[in-house]
């Protein structure tokens, strides 16, 4: 009798739960490329091609272990489209008795999985997807009686009872967190190291074929495309970081220069994010160079944070939160998402940059997201519906388990403190301190009103004027709030009068300036 085993696109991992038992004499594997998966956002096209490409890689990987696969072509010309009509055809053809399947990362295709048991008369087993450090069960049990949550007590948390960077039940060299060494500007004479990147192998290649005919109009290009479409490359590009980029990710993981999009940060998101790469094996490499005197301190601990840290946290809030998270707006914000987050033709140069290196490569690093296209974001009062879905669908690792907290906790605020406990609100001054976008922008950093102070400046300010009533009480803004304090009613108005004029333009073909 047949079990049908189904794995999706994200969980391309040989020690999937959906697998462990898998009898190669009697089960099938069911992968499915359909186009509903593609299209519920208008995903970059890298990503399409990763994900695809990636899945066609593993399930020859299974094959080749003696796995009977059955793979289902986007392009074959049967595919109905969707995970449950192509199902439906597969029990037809399969027969099988019961189905198993790990548990889907993302709230729509849990709900999904979750009918097919009804619609199909066949027992479905759902199974944890233990790949992860925390369960959700941890999670609940973690945020259970807490008043508020902080991501840095859960991480306390985790390190402690996974042993990761301790030393005798204390954290390694004394502290649990070195983040205040780790936010240096990148010295203008510094050339970061190149990075290694994975030509298209024919597989790819046919992916990306299909991809530019059956995606014609989605956001990116596939030019660049260079990442890890196998277990075997993306252990390649583990190595790298390690070899290359972890002994000064710490110093520089905040700094942003133009040109330099990948800096000295890990670039295996993606590979996480799919399964191809494991989060405790990632942060062993990491601890291991540092033992090994590879690496320093904080920049293994920033490392190590950002994946048994926040990784593990965005999603436990995810799925605690799931699915009234997604239509928070504790700010109230409404307006559209401006056009040039798809088309990149405006006048300030960080947020060129920052989209630029999107469309070009499907990504950009944690600081240009949340510090230039979200505080613009949050700045512009832009709905947060509107700018999450923007995130999920031009990332190449952005999958809305992680992308989704993210995007309402941090970088807009929408969730209201849940997850953070301050807006990541910031002028100018922050981007022209940790990078060099500002130079040779249309816009002068230090001028703080008129039609050539930069953006960031004024609505920095009308931001926090607005949000008064929301904001005001909280102690860490305290400093902005005694700022303000000491302006004049007039000095207030015509600050949110010059931040009005530059948002009602925003719908023209760029911001009013010369974007060159």
């Amino acid at each position: 009798m047949t079990v049908l085993r189904i794995v999706l696109g994200d969980q391309l991992s040989h020690s999937l739960s959906a697998l462990n038992d898998l009898d190669p004499g009697r089960d099938v594997v069911l992968m499915m490329e359909v186009e509903q998966e593609g299209t519920y956002v208008p995903h970059h096209k890298q990503k399409i091609v990763l994900v695809l490409s990636a899945m066609r890689h593993f399930a020859e990987a299974l094959r080749d272990a003696g796995v009977t696969v059955d793979y289902v072509k986007l392009d074959a010309e049967d595919n109905t489209g969707s995970f449950t009509t192509e199902l439906r055809r597969a029990i037809a053809r399969h027969q099988p008795r019961r189905i198993v399947v790990t548990e889907p990362s993302e709230w729509r295709v849990r709900a999904m999985v979750e009918d097919w048991a009804e619609l199909t008369g066949l027992a479905v087993g759902i199974r944890d997807d233990d790949r992860f450090f925390a369960s959700h069960a941890r999670f609940t049990a973690w945020a259970h009686g807490r008043k508020t949550w902080r991501m840095e007590h859960f991480y306390h948390d985790m390190r402690r009872e996974h042993a990761v960077l301790m030393d005798d039940g204390q954290p390694a060299g004394g502290e649990w967190n070195y983040d205040k060494e780790n936010r240096k500007k990148l010295p203008a004479k510094t050339v970061p190291p190149s990075r290694l990147r994975f030509a298209p192998d024919a597989t790819t290649r046919e992916v990306m074929a299909l991809v530019e005919r059956r995606f014609p109009d989605h956001f990116g290009a596939l030019e660049e495309f260079g990442w890890p479409v196998t277990r075997a490359d993306a252990l390649r590009a583990l190595e790298d970081f390690i070899a290359q980029g972890l002994p000064s990710f710490g110093d520089y993981q905040d700094a942003m220069k133009a040109g330099a999009p990948f800096l000295y940060h890990s670039l295996i998101s993606p590979a996480l994010n799919t399964g191809l790469l494991l989060p405790r094996e990632v942060c062993a490499a990491a601890e291991a160079a540092w033992r090994a005197g590879a690496a320093p301190l904080n920049a293994v601990e920033g490392f190590v944070r950002q994946v048994l840290g926040w990784r593990e946290y965005v999603r436990g809030v995810y799925w605690h939160m799931m699915p009234d998270y997604a239509e928070m707006n504790a700010l109230q914000a409404t307006r559209k998402l401006p056009d040039f987050y798809w088309t990149g033709k405006t006048a300030m140069r960080c947020l060129r940059e920052a989209i630029g290196n999107t469309a070009e490569h499907g990504y950009s690093h944690h600081i240009q997201r949340l510090m230039v296209t979200g505080n613009f974001a949050l700045l512009a009062g832009v709905a947060p519906r509107d700018i999450e879905r923007w995130y999920l669908a031009v990332y190449v690792d952005a999958f809305e388990w992680v992308e989704m907290p993210n995007t309402f906790g941090m970088a807009v605020f929408a969730d209201g403190g849940q997850m953070a406990s301050k807006p990541y609100a910031a002028s100018g001054a922050y981007i022209d301190r940790m990078s060099d976008f500002c130079g040779g922008c249309a816009y002068d950093v230090k001028q703080k009103t008129g039609p050539k102070a930069c953006p960031f400046n004024y609505l920095y300010w009308a931001f926090f004027i607005r949000q008064k009533a929301r904001l005001s009480g909280n102690f860490r803004l305290a400093m902005p709030y005694r700022n303000l304090a000491a302006w004049s009613p007039e000095r207030q108005a015509a600050i949110l009068a010059e931040a009005d004029a530059f948002l009602d333009q925003l719908d023209s073909s760029d911001d009013g300036a010369d974007c060159n």
